[in-house]
């Protein structure tokens, strides 16, 4: 009796790997939103698994009645997934397998189309995926392409494997093209990529635009044992000799032993639908290429009309436009008065426009309760996104003078085509009889000068940041201004950095935000004279003279924040007393009598890295001087900052001499001091433009009006 029990046990142990690889091939010819019980035929789809060739949808994947499968329509920021629901076994850690855990061989075959929201403007593109589990929970949108997120991008213990469709050109990731394949492990920086295209039977490469809406067969074959990937593209059903790139790659250690295949799709500021006609799989073995021809196809207008078709066509018309006509001559009035009015330079900058109903329904009829902050341009509301459940800012401006105007496209000019993870994210932008509207990332923690002062008596207190959280922010706005001098496309001034400018996210991230007075111009191109816009404190010396913004300037402004970040202090305090009312002449004085720990926020309680601190305190020095050409680039300061974590201090150099700094930049610009002190009550609450009832030196120091004051529009 116990020996026929063992048998079964070992009977019924060598019946379960079979259990688990029973799922190895399957193939869909277009889908189908209809199940069929018990597993029924290739084409059966559910939303939760039923039979063995069914597939399961998350996110804003559908089904239409043709067998296309979406998985996202053209709506921005939304994720939209496709798996089949099974996991397949690829690797075998049993110690009697002779492969001892090497990752078995696969191939698959899909048949996709992107078509984008608007023409040669892709958003962002899909990835075929190998996961341990269909949720991908925490998955972001827009760049990451609902797979990873800001803060898990690049951890080994993802185990994501995928190979990206990529129609939007990330920086961030170092992608090469708006039009590529990737190759991603773990991270959504691409070990391998290539330019989307195929060859031909001559072996000549053929350029394929992924975002033309055309169907686009891929084929991505690995071979477990020679641990190869080919990826392959062509817009035939016939699959090319030549791949579009083999990577040899070890998939051993990113595979666990059962994972989930599938895809994931998202958008972002700008959007695309991203379809699915058919998709073939086959564990250790070629998967079957798929007949286009025989799959659901996008509907498209036919080129040739007949006579017939073109007269019915012409009378219809008119019939309609009679009819609307009237309509309209009856309702006209209050539409127009009402309408969304679009302007010839909103057609030339992205992102995405959204309707004033959906922004007035995201913040509850822009009620105070949702108010986060208010300026004197206008205030900014906290919304959600009905569409896709999403927190947003909204920065709602009251133009009254062609100011607004100016300061409302520059913002959307510059920020609206930046992609840097320490950036606000613009997500859009309305405009709506007098009121101009740009959405935003929603920062919950609000800005960094509200943590590091804490100057409202009726506000609740705030947490103190610890030294690691204040550094890392210096760091990541390092990175966001080496990205907008060097690393984008033109040169992005910024202009207005400082602690308020400065959002921070749900994790204390910083991230550089308030574009509305930043100045773009080519690489290796003069910067234009301009009227002197900032805040005090903050402005760099040589402005008053030129007027010119340049990167150095900013570098300039940069220092001003990284003193007032090490020390809790604003640039100029005018309550205290005349040896600490500039801060940068108080930092350097205790600098050279090597005192520099005096200056230290006394509310960190004597809790820093003194390695960090010091070199933090040097490039504010370096930052802060008063000749341009002194001052060091973004790239240098974020080696210096990047470097500060490291066994060995980097090779910071040290600051200039003391008589640099002596009696403030500003007096010796010509600028009154007394003047310079009563204008700037704090680095919150004001910035300086030529147009002012404030009298002091502007373009050539001559005097002139020198300021006007406003709060920061979206220092919340």
């Amino acid at each position: 009796m116990s020996e026929n029990l063992f048998f079964l046990k070992l009977l019924f142990l060598s019946i379960l790997p079979l259990a688990s690889s029973q799922h190895n091939e399957f193939i869909f010819t277009g889908f189908s939103a209809t199940t069929a019980g018990g597993g029924g035929g290739s084409n059966n789809v559910s939303s939760g698994g039923g039979g063995s060739n069914n597939v399961s949808l998350n996110g804003v994947a559908e089904i239409d009645n043709n067998g296309i499968l979406r998985l996202t329509n053209e709506t921005s920021r939304l994720i939209g997934r496709v798996f089949y629901p099974h996991p397949l076994l690829f690797k075998n850690s049993s110690a009697a397998d002779v492969g001892g855990g090497r990752v078995a061989s696969f191939s698959t075959a899909f048949a996709f189309a992107i078509v984008p929201e608007y023409p040669k403007l892709g958003g962002h593109g899909f990835a075929f995926v190998l996961a341990t589990t269909q949720k991908l929970a925490g998955a972001q949108p827009s760049q990451y392409l609902g797979l990873l997120n800001s803060s898990d991008n690049g951890n080994a213990t993802n185990h994501v494997f995928a190979v990206e469709f990529d129609t939007v050109q990330d920086f961030e990731f170092f992608d090469i093209n708006d039009n590529h394949v990737g190759v991603d492990v773990n991270s959504l920086v691409s070990s391998k990529s290539a330019a989307a295209s195929y060859y031909d039977s001559g072996g000549q490469p053929i350029p394929l635009n992924l975002k033309s809406g055309d169907t686009i067969q891929s084929w991505i074959d690995y071979d477990g044992k020679a641990k190869l990937l080919n990826v392959t593209l062509s817009p035939f059903s016939s699959k090319p000799k030549t791949p579009l790139f083999s990577f040899p790659i070890d998939l051993a250690p990113v595979l666990q032993n059962e994972m989930y295949v599938g895809f994931s799709a998202s958008t972002g500021l700008l959007a695309s639908s991203h379809y699915l006609f058919g998709w073939s799989f086959k564990m250790n073995g070629v998967a079957a290429s798929l007949d286009l021809s025989s799959l659901p196809s996008l509907p498209r207008p036919s080129d040739k009309k007949s006579p017939t078709f073109i007269a019915v066509s012409v009378s219809l018309s008119v019939i309609i436009f009679v009819l609307i006509a009237a309509a309209v001559a009856s309702y006209g009035f209050y539409r127009y008065k009402n309408r969304e009015i679009i302007e010839p330079w909103e057609l030339e900058y992205g992102p995405h426009r959204f309707t004033y109903k959906s922004l007035r329904r995201a913040t509850k009829g822009f009620r105070d309760r949702e108010l986060l902050g208010a300026g004197g341009f206008g205030k900014v509301y906290k919304g959600v996104l009905s569409s896709s459940g999403a927190d947003i800012a909204v920065k709602r401006i009251s133009h009254d003078s062609k100011q607004g105007i100016r300061e409302f496209v520059a913002e959307i000019a510059s920020i609206g085509r930046l992609r840097h993870r320490n950036l606000v994210q613009l997500q859009g932008w309305c405009r709506y009889k007098s009121d101009l509207l740009l959405v935003y990332d929603y920062m919950p923690n609000g800005s960094l000068d509200h943590f590091l002062f804490q100057s409202s008596a009726a506000a609740p207190p705030r947490p103190v940041l610890t030294w690691n959280d204040r550094f890392r922010i210096l760091r990541g706005v390092a990175s966001a201004l080496l990205y907008l001098h060097e690393e984008w496309e033109s040169v992005v001034i910024h202009r207005d950095i400082k602690a308020s400018n400065v959002l921070l996210d749900a994790d204390f991230n910083g991230r550089l935000g308030d574009f509305g007075l930043a100045k773009l111009h080519e690489h290796g191109a003069n910067p234009s004279t301009t009227r002197v816009v900032g805040t005090l404190g903050y402005l760099a010396p040589e402005l008053t003279r030129t007027g010119k913004a340049t990167a150095s300037s900013d570098a300039f402004a940069f220092g001003a924040l990284v003193l007032e970040v090490v020390c809790g202090r604003r640039p100029i305090e005018p309550k205290a007393s005349p040896e600490e009312l500039i801060l940068v002449d108080w930092v350097w004085e205790k600098w050279s009598e090597k005192q520099w720990r005096d200056v230290v926020d006394p509310m960190l309680e004597g809790r820093y890295e003194m390695e960090e601190v010091e070199v933090a305190i040097k490039v504010g020095l370096l930052c802060s001087q008063p000749i341009p050409a002194a001052r060091p680039t973004m790239r240098e300061v974020a080696r210096y900052l990047d470097g500060a974590d490291t066994t060995e201090v980097p090779n910071v150099p040290a600051p200039p001499p003391a008589e640099l700094y002596d009696g403030s930049s500003a007096v010796k610009e010509g600028m009154g001091f007394e003047d310079f002190v009563h204008s700037y009550p704090s680095s919150s609450f004001e910035k300086v433009s030529a147009s002012s009832p404030v009298t002091g030196p502007v373009d050539g120091g001559s005097p002139g009006p020198a300021s006007y004051m406003r709060v920061p529009l979206f220092s919340v």
